[in-house]
């Protein structure tokens, strides 16, 4: 066992590690119940030999130490998604051909049916943070396969991205140098951890940095507020979602409660977002809150993080900012040629942080990668004077009508602007006429007509194809990241 990550936690010793459930524990005391999780594992073994273990934790200590007790022993982690129903966490299962499932308090009773339908063994975590046998542990080869993370699945299965030690790492120590993380760090865990945001942008940070993470299991807004109220923040990460439910408790609250609030934020030295697109009209009301332009980044299962707004200099709303020290980028065609600047084109990737292989899925994983070794990320972006633009996700955000690539996203800002549209979704359907017409679905808190919204953008967005069909609606259906599932909207029209 050699790897960066355990290595520097054994450096940090008694200093406090995680907050978990009004309980604090130390590097040490994370360490120790690693190994007592690993040697349980093992039994006797000398390396489980990338053998894969998944576990259904909540985010906690418990959490944390239930997958480094499975690098430790050499095991391939598979977190599970709390809010996946059984048939997903079947197809995971079943998928990575997992050898054990782990199961944390209260999902004992969930889980119990995989048992007979995967034939796996199902064992709660208690057995082995109670064991008290200690072994010899293997020596880990940074090259070794560490985790396997399934996409959502947008146009068709899940597929389980795999992950080195070697590139977590490098995922890892990108973000430390490019946000400054630092040992006196203390930051607030509000995610899910099935997903690189929590995983390795929260939690995996701070740990490395000899720094504090504190988990919140689930959002709630005003414990959100009152650990950032309590001065013991110095960063905080979440999706546009939890902005937008955190500036509502703000609103709701007394003048001077407000004000106390919006001090209490403003000393916080980083604030990101991230996991889905940031609404301008959201960036603005919380710099107007908390005095922060949050930082905006760009990354996705299979490369970490890959572009980032500076951690100091300008933040341009709306963008993205440039590559990550590591990072190689380029923008290209149908045909794969450069674009030219100011043109719109798909996300290409190169570097070490960047993915192994989808999981027992050579054809996918040889589709996802150029000749010349370029991931396709299937997001379209344009490099506006300094900065990249992420116009969408080209099988979702970008609408082909009437010979015309049109961005969802940068119809979606505009509508946002509009007095009574508190958000939107905007997408494609099928129509043989036009290819696809653009539809929008409004989430509005007064009286607005279609006639009317379609006249707006038609002043903001001159050149666009206008959407030919709007529906109301009370709520947009999201995922667990709290990001809009544009799938669901479709099936509304």
């Amino acid at each position: 066992m050699h790897l960066g990550l355990f290595e520097r936690a054994r450096g940090f010793g008694d200093r406090m590690a995680l907050v978990s459930e009004g309980t604090s524990y130390s590097y040490a005391a994370l360490l120790d119940a690693s190994e007592k999780i690993a040697t349980s594992l093992l039994n006797g073994r000398e390396d489980l030999k990338e053998a894969r273990i998944a576990f259904l934790v909540a985010p906690s200590f418990a959490y944390t130490a239930t997958q480094w007790g499975i690098w430790m022993a050499g095991g391939v982690a598979v977190p599970l998604c709390e809010l996946h129903p059984i048939p997903s966490v079947e197809y995971v299962l079943n998928d990575t051909q997992a050898e054990l499932l782990i199961t944390g308090p209260g999902y004992e009773d969930f889980l119990s049916p995989l048992a007979s339908k995967c034939k796996i063994p199902i064992r709660p975590l208690s057995e082995f943070l109670n064991t008290e046998t200690a072994g010899v542990l293997p020596t880990l080869d940074p090259e070794r396969r560490a985790m396997i993370l399934y996409t959502s699945g947008t146009t068709s299965k899940p597929k389980g991205v795999v992950s080195t030690h070697k590139i977590i790492e490098c995922q890892i120590t990108t973000l430390i140098r490019a946000w400054a993380w630092e040992k006196e760090d203390y930051i607030l865990n509000v995610l899910p951890l099935h997903h690189v945001h929590g995983i390795i942008n929260v939690m995996s940070c701070a740990l490395w940095s000899g720094a504090c993470c504190e988990f919140l299991p689930e959002f709630d807004a005003a414990r959100v507020w009152e650990a950032i109220k309590s001065g013991r923040l110095t960063l905080f990460m979440a999706v546009p979602t939890i902005y937008f439910k955190l500036i509502a408790f703000w609103k709701d609250q007394a003048k001077n409660e407000r004000e106390l609030l919006s001090k209490a934020a403003s000393q916080l030295r980083l604030m990101v977002s991230g996991s889905a697109a940031l609404p301008v009209s959201v960036l603005e009301q919380w710099k107007v809150i908390s005095d922060h332009v949050l930082l905006e980044r760009y990354g996705m299962t299979e490369i970490g993080m890959g572009l980032s707004n500076p951690y100091q200099g300008e933040r341009k709303p709306g963008h993205v900012g440039l590559p990550l020290p590591g990072v190689q980028l380029r923008l290209v065609d149908e045909n794969e040629e450069e674009v030219a600047v100011g043109r719109q084109g798909e996300i290409q990737v190169k570097g070490p942080c960047v993915f192994r292989e989808y999981w027992r899925n050579e054809k996918a994983t040889q589709e996802a990668f150029t000749e010349d070794g370029w991931f396709r990320t299937g997001d379209m972006a344009v490099w506006n004077e300094d900065s990249y633009q992420i116009l969408g996700r080209s099988s979702v955000d970008i609408i082909k009508s009437g010979g015309y690539k049109i961005s969802a996203l940068e119809i979606e800002e505009v509508l946002r602007k509009h007095p009574v549209v508190l958000d939107c979704a905007v997408v494609g359907i099928p129509n043989e006429e036009w290819g696809e017409l653009v539809a929008a679905a409004i989430v509005s808190e007064g009286d607005v007509s279609t006639e009317e919204l379609q006249g707006y953008l038609k002043t903001f967005l001159p050149g666009y194809k206008i959407p030919r069909k709007i529906s109301f609606v009370k709520e947009l259906p999201r995922n667990v990241m709290g990001k809009v599932s544009k799938a669901e909207v479709k099936k509304s029209f």
